[in-house]
């Protein structure tokens, strides 16, 4: 099925009108006992936009979802979309002032959230961090945020409920709802999405809603989603992948959204072999994990048809694995940013196993993708240089940041990756290096220099430096050199608690050097490439 024709869309809200139409009965969401039609889904989403309009929700005010991959996430994000809202994911593996520096630097007026997420209160850990509930507000030192709502959980003082969030809007107008969804357009903000850089503070990426549905109708013709299809969403909704190229793809084709809150390997092929799963998406450490299984044999994998991997170095022989052992017919690997929408190269199906597992594809159409010089020439094929992308999936900027704007897109609307890679003479493109040091830990983006400021607030810590270190089941992870303050007697142990306490578990550092001080140039600056070497030997030897 193509939907090419189908762009008077417009933006995600009149999307998900038209897959209701296109769609109706056909199972849009299955989530435990939860089950919604695409109509349904759309009168849920709906409601939900008329519960916004009663809390004064105002077209551009923005409202943050941070729970795992469950139905409410869904109509919640639709639901503010439709209102005229902007969307702002919080992941679930931040700690509180982790999340807190995203509310306040997005001014969200909204935050919905659980209280029962793998024994975890996000509320009670926001508060911990920021301060409690004061001066009318949920939480104390968040000025802007007006109402905490908890999809699922009991709600704590000062909070709401999901349902009682809902039943607001039950005095609103329908034809309110109808006003603001007709109002938006294609140029209108649909989301921000924060990401690190090497600044060590998140920036929020701009996107819009033409920017989502032109880029993964694009993503979805490529890699063949089709109507029908019972999609296990196990990327976490508050990724592109896991919202992009996961729910809101869905809705455009019209498969089933499966959302997957926790990865577990028995779990996942319990739910593969229940709901006829076809399309299961995901890191390569997914697929490694699977094939690991001692009793993969007893699952029913048969409908299993397409995979989209990435995000990591792939041996070609998983390739060959996942289409022998798990019966996928079609495994597409591809690149992006979250600065791109998530999407800017991406392989296709009749590519051969080799070229999957090597390469991250040639560019989607209407994008286009070269290789620079640190003057800004373009370089010949198989010459690496800067990967820079220009096309209609590059963000509109960052978020209150004009200059990390202008230094990331060019006047020529290059935007610079930070990615050392190179071009074949097919436009194939493979990424060699990271010209910014990040480093990517099962999937999730980690930055050294982010990860280095929230270790510097242990007082026993002088100095800090981070690199990515190969890891066979992760892809690469993090290893710390620390410089400690004299006769503070810290350990390996001790820094390693910290850092599990401080921060999303994918950024703790998984190896930990205490060190008598660390390398620098002339300039004070830490050479990492002699700390690259360092571990090189060390790793290589311990193993």
């Amino acid at each position: 099925m193509t939907i090419r024709g189908d762009l008077e869309w417009g933006t995600i809200p009149a999307m998900v009108r038209s897959a209701a139409a296109r769609f109706g009965a056909a199972e849009a969401i299955v989530d435990g006992e939860t089950r919604l039609t695409f109509a349904a889904l759309a009168e849920h989403v709906d409601g939900a936009a008329r519960a916004f309009l009663a809390a004064g929700l105002q077209p551009g005010d923005r409202a943050s979802v941070w729970a795992p991959n469950i139905h409410e996430w869904i109509i919640a994000a639709a639901g503010l979309q439709t209102a005229g809202g902007v969307l702002v994911p919080l992941n679930t593996r931040f700690k509180g002032h982790e999340a807190g520096y995203v509310l306040r630097k997005a001014g969200c007026r909204f935050l919905f959230t659980v209280t029962d997420f793998l024994e975890t209160d996000y509320v009670a850990i926001l508060r911990d961090a920021v301060g409690g509930p004061g001066a009318g507000r949920p939480v104390d030192g968040l000025d802007a945020l007006e109402e905490i709502v908890v999809l699922r959980g009991k709600a704590p003082d000062g909070c709401t409920s999901w349902s009682d969030f809902l039943a607001r809007g039950a005095e609103v107008d329908p034809a309110a709802v109808v006003a603001r969804r007709d109002a938006l357009g294609p140029d209108d903000l649909a989301d921000i999405l924060f990401t690190s850089g090497t600044t060590g503070n998140p920036k929020g990426v701009l996107q819009t809603h033409g920017n989502a549905l032109r880029g993964f109708r694009d993503w979805c013709e490529v890699v063949g989603l089709r109507e029908g299809d019972r999609y296990l969403i196990v990327n976490p909704f508050f990724h592109a992948f896991g919202y992009k190229a996961g729910w809101l793809s869905c809705l455009m084709m019209g498969a089933t959204i499966v959302p997957h809150a926790v990865f577990d390997v028995p779990a996942v092929l319990a739910r593969v072999s229940e709901e006829s799963i076809s399309v299961l998406p995901g890191p390569p450490t997914l697929y490694q994990s699977i094939l690991a299984h001692p009793e993969l044999a007893s699952f029913d994998l048969s409908n299993l048809r397409l995979s989209v991997t990435g995000a990591a170095v792939i041996p070609v022989e998983l390739i060959h694995r996942m289409r022998r052992e798990l019966n996928f017919e079609t495994i597409i690997t591809g690149y992006g940013l979250t600065e791109t929408c998530g999407i800017a190269t991406m392989c296709r199906y009749d590519d051969s196993p080799e070229t999957i597992a090597t390469t991250s594809g040639r560019a989607i159409p209407g994008v286009e993708v070269e290789i620079h010089d640190d003057a800004g020439h373009c370089l010949p094929p198989d010459t690496p240089g800067e990967v820079v992308i220009r096309g209609y999936n590059v963000m509109r900027g960052y978020l209150d940041e004009p200059e990390e704007t202008a230094a990331t897109i060019d006047a020529e609307g290059w935007l610079h990756t930070g990615d050392i890679g190179l071009l074949d003479e097919q436009g194939y493109i493979k990424i060699t290096d990271r010209k910014k040091d990040m480093f990517i830990m099962g999937g999730f983006n980690a930055y050294p220099a982010e990860i280095e400021n929230l270790m510097a607030v242990h007082p026993d810590i002088v100095q800090v430096a981070v690199i990515g270190v190969p890891d066979d089941r992760m892809g690469e992870v993090g290893m710390a050199f620390v410089v400690p303050r004299a006769d503070a007697g810290l350990t390996a142990e001790t820094v390693t608690a910290f850092c599990r306490e401080h921060m999303a578990n994918y950024k703790v550092p998984r190896h930990v050097r205490i060190v008598d001080a660390l390398p620098l140039n002339a300039t004070g600056k830490v050479q990492k490439f002699i700390l690259r070497d360092r571990a090189a030997e060390e790793l290589g030897r311990r193993d």
